[in-house]
């Protein structure tokens, strides 16, 4: 598989490199999705009934075990060649990473500083006063397990964004600086359908920067970009980094 022509040679001379990652960034790690986790004790729950605000201040319990359950899953895999090319990648250059996935892969591989748009599932934090927490992940045995209490007397819930909720604004703002002030941006993996987060190529494309897409399948953001490069984040990445 060749690098594109017109990628190689942006990439080659950017000072400076955005990576807004998606959830085929992390499928290939075999990463679960919803459905994975909806076996067992918790085949009878609609996963979008529990991941809400709603769900959390109704039976908080169910709800950190659903997670426990979902982070439990995730610590039994790894990062795949795509992760590490970006890790290796950022150790020569510029390259920063701004994340749709909760999962900590990105992390896991060697990369520091990524904004984490949409939370993180490794970050749990109080429900009041947002304090963050160190939680040992525990495959749960039952489908409700007590949360953790805070110094403050509020609960640590999951550090995700729920649906309903708004973006963190010190991520989101971390995000849309990233965008609009590199030389290169990358997006891998996304469907681009997920506002505010699939808005952030547009940002970078109002600045003038050139907008790269790897993804195996075209999207919307597809005509758009500079460059729509057909291939799958860990088989792309690394090609791309060998090449430079």
């Amino acid at each position: 598989m060749t690098v594109p022509a017109e990628l190689l040679e942006r990439a080659r001379a950017a000072r400076s490199i955005t990576v807004l990652t998606g959830a085929g960034m992390s499928a290939e790690s075999g990463v679960p999705t919803f459905r994975d986790v909806q076996t067992g004790l918790w085949a009878k729950y609609d996963p979008m009934t529990l991941a809400t605000p709603e769900a959390w201040r109704e039976d908080p319990a169910l709800v950190w075990a659903w997670y426990q359950r979902r982070c439990a899953m995730l610590l039994a895999v790894q990062p795949n060649a795509g992760h590490r090319a970006l890790a290796d990648w950022g150790q020569k250059a510029d390259v920063r990473i701004v994340t749709q996935n909760v999962d900590d892969l990105h992390e896991r591989a060697g990369s520091s500083g990524v904004v984490h748009v949409h939370g993180s599932l490794r970050t749990p934090r109080c429900d009041t006063c947002w304090t963050v927490h160190t939680v040992e992940v525990v495959e749960p045995d039952s489908e409700r397990v007590q949360p953790s209490s805070c110094e403050c007397g509020g609960l640590v819930r999951p550090g995700v964004v729920w649906f309903g909720e708004a973006l963190p604004e010190d991520a989101w703002n971390a995000a849309a600086d990233a965008a609009a002030s590199c030389d290169l941006m990358l997006v891998v993996g996304t469907s681009s359908i997920v506002y505010p987060a699939a808005g952030l190529p547009r940002i970078a494309m109002e600045f003038g920067v050139f907008v790269a897409e790897i993804n195996p399948e075209r999207t919307d953001l597809s005509r758009a970009v500079d460059v729509h490069w057909e291939s799958t984040a860990a088989t792309g990445l690394p090609r791309l980094l060998e090449a430079i």
